[in-house]
């Protein structure tokens, strides 16, 4: 299962300038990742998020999804939990508190 899941680790700042990387990432995976099952978004070292960088999110969501590939996230920090509470979409993404909670709850 391990070999199913795709870890992609995010940092500093994830807004409207960073947001064209992110979706490039998202791109790369869906054109040349065979086998994956499963996007992990480790946010551990992500400082920022804004509403663009939410955006980003819900597109590689939806893209991901269009080929049966789940995107799930950890490691989210205060103000990104807060981000994903107001605007609800703690109920569309998996969000786990940690990598370590996500091996042990997923791939075990």
């Amino acid at each position: 299962m391990v070999e199913q899941v795709k870890v992609v680790q995010l940092s500093g700042n994830l807004g409207a300038a960073q947001s064209q990387e992110f979706k490039e990432k998202i791109d790369e995976i869906l054109q040349k990742e065979n086998n994956i099952k499963i996007v992990l978004m480790d946010f551990k070292e992500v400082t920022f998020m804004d509403s663009s960088g939410l955006g980003a999110l819900v597109l590689a969501y939806k893209a991901l999804q269009s080929v049966d590939i789940n995107l799930v996230i950890c490691s989210i920090n205060e103000q990104v939990r807060i981000l994903f509470e107001l605007t609800s979409m703690d109920k569309v993404f998996k969000i786990y508190s940690s990598r370590e909670e996500f091996n042990k709850l997923v791939l075990s």
